[in-house]
């Protein structure tokens, strides 16, 4: 159950016209600002432990995740991006890493609202007070930083906090049953066995998913919260990890569960396990996602529905989209196929990007899927992003996840490496170098070019997206046979200095119909090339009434459109699509409407 693996962040170099502006944007903007809202907040302040009963603004339960996530956002980002004139980067790296440190007590604790607010409370509504997702998130912080500076401080308070915490729960004797009620600390208990070796922190990984799904349920020993607790659909607290058949609950908690199930079971080969999540995934993917990759239908909980329940209205949290391309990539890891790699495609070109805006600065907490109002005239229902939330997690997340941009688009298997999704970048890999030509998802066209290859064969690979209709390759001119859509081509053979492969993914634009089973979408379809989701925005259509329209129903499938070059904030390029015929309207990519103020949306088009 390791089949691939993901290049190092130092690797992979981004260059294309729709991934790497983001990046560029979150070292320019997001980590910074993020940094001083979390300083204007408060939640900076709480780390040094100040504050007093009787003191305004005390420290809230979930803080201390976003100091942690800013955290490991600016690790990552200077392992993606090391250049760092005067070392301004590296020194409030570790000075906010070393204020964090100093806020631990004694015993190996570190939560700053329990600390001061509510001592006597410690760990007593694991349910509800978001501790061990807290902690989960200073552990993944603490790792990023080692791995970015080599310095060992914040990994061992890391360390002493997970010891702590191994001391406390479990089912051993002197330990006391609890899983934790946001799901997150499993997942970054194993990043420290990684970085570590300790096993005990990958065997109290185990015990956190093993636990989740008893009977009666383990939050029943809260000695805070509801008197009464039954297992909860909603906190996955319903049945034994194993045993669970679908993606329910809070969709963030679930995604987060279920990258930890993959950790788990990739390192002690754990198939039952394993086998749970790729059954929920498929689940996920198959009956309970949005077109654009969007997760999450209902505000109320930030909850999946049942099968086939997505009402426009969307909730699809950024945080829930980011939490799916994360177990994507671990899928794909494990076993190697293309179809992880393809959802992976859809969530890094539509439901992750739309949530944050091209400035960087601002943000959409829910991903809607249509924005009418009450007509067009009336503007205050327009939708527009927003720089900052009172529970702010999906701007810090973004901190955490453009980082990892580039450790998504290559995979390294043992017969060389495979280019995943081929946008613009360069994988240094033994010492080779390899460059990708094109402008891809706006143009199929794709060239990878080899640079002092190793004398021995290696096999190349690229997969050819399940969307593509046909593809043509070429090696430095010559024609090999068309590989298949939604599996990999692979190219082994001595390689030279300049060698070039030529990849052309036809790309047309097409109308996907809606599955009938989803109501809100009957009858409906939505324009899509390539990976790319569209919509109608009212930026480009002022005439247009978003809540009439229709397309017709003789319009082919593979439309005739107009592409309308658009260089968009922050050196993005995207066309807009104007569609031939049906009065003309212009499509923009779902990913970058709203970039232009406050606007209507809509997605899924009558067809009638």
């Amino acid at each position: 159950m390791n089949a691939v693996s993901a290049p190092a962040l130092p690797d992979v170099a981004l260059r294309d016209a729709a991934l790497a502006p983001r990046l560029a944007a979150c070292l320019r903007t997001t980590i910074p600002t993020s940094i001083e809202k979390c300083r204007e907040t408060g939640r900076l302040d709480a780390f040094r432990l100040a504050w007093k009963p009787g003191d305004p603004g005390w420290p809230h339960i979930f803080w201390d995740s976003d100091v942690a996530k800013v955290l490991e956002g600016a690790a990552l980002a200077l392992l993606a991006d090391p250049s760092d004139p005067g070392g301004a980067r590296r020194a409030q790296l570790d000075a906010l890493a070393r204020l964090v440190v100093s806020a631990q007590q004694p015993d190996g604790y570190l939560n700053t609202h329990f600390t001061q607010v509510e001592p006597q409370n410690r760990f007593s509504c694991l349910r509800l007070d978001h501790e061990l997702y807290c902690a989960g998130h200073l552990v993944e912080a603490a790792v990023a930083h080692h791995a970015a500076t080599g310095e060992t401080f914040f990994l061992d308070a890391a360390r002493r906090y997970a010891d702590y915490l191994a001391r406390t729960f479990g089912r051993g004797p002197g330990r006391r049953r609890g899983i934790p009620g946001h799901e997150e600390i499993e997942l970054a208990l194993v990043k420290l066995f990684d970085a570590t070796g300790e096993r005990r922190y990958l065997d109290l990984a185990a015990y956190f998913l093993d636990d989740r799904g008893a009977d009666p349920s383990v939050f029943s020993l809260d000695t805070r919260g509801p008197a009464k607790i039954d297992r909860d659909r909603y906190f996955q607290d319903d049945a034994p990890v194993r045993e669970q058949r679908d993606a329910h609950g809070h969709a963030v908690r679930a995604t987060y569960l279920f990258c930890g199930m993959v950790d788990v079971a990739v390192r002690t080969g754990d198939r039952a396990l394993f086998d749970a999540a790729v059954r929920i995934f498929d689940n996920l993917v198959g009956r309970r996602m949005y077109v654009t990759g969007g997760i999450g239908s209902y505000a109320a909980g930030e909850a999946f529905g049942e099968d086939f329940d997505l009402p426009q209205d969307s909730y699809a949290e950024s945080c829930a989209a980011m939490g799916v391309a994360l177990l994507a990539r671990r899928l794909l890891s494990a076993t190697g196929e293309a179809r992880y790699a393809e959802v992976l495609e859809r969530e890094l070109y539509n439901a992750v990007p739309v949530g944050i805006g091209l400035s960087g600065e601002r943000f959409f907490y829910a991903n809607k899927m249509e924005v009418l109002g009450g007509g067009a005239e009336n503007e205050n229902e327009r939708f527009a992003r927003v720089p900052w939330f009172s529970c702010s997690c999906c701007p810090t997340s973004f901190c955490r996840f453009l980082p990892q941009l580039g450790s998504f688009l290559w995979s390294l298997a043992p017969e060389g490496p495979r280019l995943e999704i081929p946008a613009a970048s360069r994988l240094a890999w033994r010492g080779a170098a390899f460059e990708v030509e094109g402008g891809y998802p706006a143009d199929g066209r794709v060239a990878i070019v080899v640079r002092t290859p190793p004398a021995a064969p290696f096999a190349l690979s690229l997969r050819i997206p399940a969307w593509c209709p046909r593809a043509a390759l070429r090696l430095n001119g010559e024609a090999l046979p068309a590989p298949a859509p939604g599996a990999y081509a692979t190219l082994r053979r001595a390689w030279k200095d300049g060698d070039r492969v030529e990849l052309d993914l036809e790309m047309p634009a097409r109308l996907v119909r809606a599955d009938p089973r989803v109501e809100s979408c009957r009858g409906k379809a939505a324009l899509v090339r390539g990976p790319v989701v569209h919509c109608l925005e009212s930026a480009d259509n002022p005439a247009l009434d978003l809540r009439a329209f229709a397309l017709p129903a003789a319009l082919s499938a593979e439309p005739e459109v107009e592409f309308l070059p658009t260089e968009w904030e922050g050196g993005t390029r995207a066309p807009r699509l104007r569609l031939s015929g049906a009065g003309g309207p212009v499509f923009v990519p779902y990913a970058l409407w709203g970039n232009r103020g406050p606007a209507f949306m809509r997605t899924w088009i009558p067809v009638r």
